[in-house]
This record gives structure tokens, C-alpha cells and sequence, in this order.
């Protein structure tokens, strides 16, 4: 899988998610400061819904863009198929048959993204899946809780 492709279509991803909230926060705060959105009574809040989700919706685009500068300052660099799994790293698992690609990111986990017509999720190694994954090395397992009881999973490196 190409790594350029993928911070491509990640840092991508972020921009669109970034410009979303943006434009989110700007229109909710133009709501809330509206000459429409004045209380009409006591029990009327309109103006002050708006501004609470103008506030949220702007704290999410704050984290998105710090998402954003992280994944720029990131060093998208090619790992050696002995090395031990750490941040930048594209790794793939395997469990009864089926596989599933992972980019082990500093931030926006759950984050997906299409490569190549294969999906790839962002985790980051503050989540119990990139715990499990850093360190570990091409054809070792690692066990996860699943519905059934534990699930063991095959680690490949992509690269």
C-alpha cells in the first residue's frame, strides 16, 4: 500500500472535516447572534442553543486542526519488515479469514480511509487496539476481547 497515498487522503480527510466545522461554528454563531434569535421571553433560549452549539462546533474544528498540524508534522517514513510497530506505522491484522488495515496515527482515531479500493483505520496508541499494537513485530498475535471471548489476531507489518 502507498504510504504518500495514504497521508494524502488522510491530511484530505482532516482538511474536509475541518472546513465542515468551520462553516458549522460560523453559521450557528451567526444564528445566535441574529437579531431573530433575541429572546421573544423568559423560557425562549434559541440565541443561547446556538451559541452553546456555536461553542462546541468550534472546539471541534480547534481539534481537528490540531489533528491536522500533527499529521503534517508526522514523519511518514517507510518501516522495515522486522520493526517493531510504533507511530506512523501501517500494519495489517488478521483474524478467522478476515483482514483488516490499520495506521496507527497521533490523532483522530476511527478515522477511515480508502486506498487503493482497501480501507484503512486510523488508530492512535492511546486506544486499546494501538496499546496492543505498539512494539509488536511481523507474526506475532495479540489478543483482544470479542464478543465470544478473546479473539487472536495475526500482526503484519505493511510497512
Amino acid at each position: 500500500m502507498d504510504k504518500s497515498a495514504l497521508r494524502t487522503a488522510i491530511l484530505a480527510r482532516l482538511e474536509a472535516e475541518l472546513a465542515l466545522q468551520t462553516a458549522a461554528a460560523e453559521a450557528s454563531r451567526d444564528d445566535a447572534t441574529d437579531a431573530d434569535s433575541r429572546a421573544e421571553g423568559k423560557f425562549d433560549m434559541r440565541g443561547q442553543s446556538s451559541a452553546y452549539l456555536a461553542a462546541g462546533q468550534a472546539q471541534l474544528a480547534t481539534e481537528i486542526a490540531e489533528a491536522l498540524a500533527a499529521y503534517q508534522a508526522l514523519a511518514w517514513r517507510a518501516f522495515a519488515p522486522d520493526e517493531a510497530i510504533a507511530l506512523g506505522a501501517l500494519a495489517s491484522l488478521e483474524a478467522g479469514g478476515q483482514r483488516a488495515a490499520y495506521f496507527l496515527g497521533p490523532a483522530r482515531g476511527g478515522l477511515e480511509v480508502e486506498i487503493g479500493g482497501a480501507g484503512v483505520t486510523v488508530i492512535t496508541p492511546a486506544s486499546t487496539l494501538g496499546r496492543a499494537l505498539v512494539g509488536r513485530r511481523r507474526g506475532e498475535t495479540i489478543s483482544l476481547p470479542g464478543r465470544g471471548g478473546p479473539v487472536i489476531h495475526a500482526v503484519t507489518l505493511v510497512e
